[in-house]
């Protein structure tokens, strides 16, 4: 009776394991850049906490924004790179922004931010 091996073969746990390390080393690139990112959601969150039902002008709140950036050590945006534009009584503060990280020799990979919040 003939027995018939059973099993992936070498060139079989390549061809699985080569594109799933590739998805956990992206993974762990991009990790700091959300990290960062969810530093900036929070700190336009908080002074929107902070300051909500405040008659505050813009330049306020872009020293509001710059003293968290510090406390938050947020390196990727500046205060000036906040966007605090007028609507109805309040206003809309935006950060709008890409971040790249390189991935593999020449390759890098790119990622788009967009956060907003309504100060009223």
């Amino acid at each position: 009776m003939r027995h018939r091996e059973r099993g992936v073969t070498f060139l079989g746990w390549i061809v699985i394991l080569i594109p799933v390390g590739m998805v956990l080393y992206a993974g762990i690139r991009l990790a700091p850049i959300y990290l960062e990112y969810m530093k900036i959601a929070r700190t336009l969150e908080q002074v929107r906490d902070e300051h909500s039902g405040d008659a505050l002008e813009p330049r306020a709140l872009r020293g509001a924004i710059e003293r968290r950036f510090d406390i938050e050590s947020v390196t990727v945006l500046k205060k000036d790179d906040i966007k605090i534009t007028k609507q109805g009584s309040g206003y809309l503060i935006e950060a709008d922004y890409y971040d790249t990280v390189p991935f593999i020799s020449n390759v890098s990979l790119m990622v788009e931010f967009k956060k907003s919040v309504t100060l009223d």
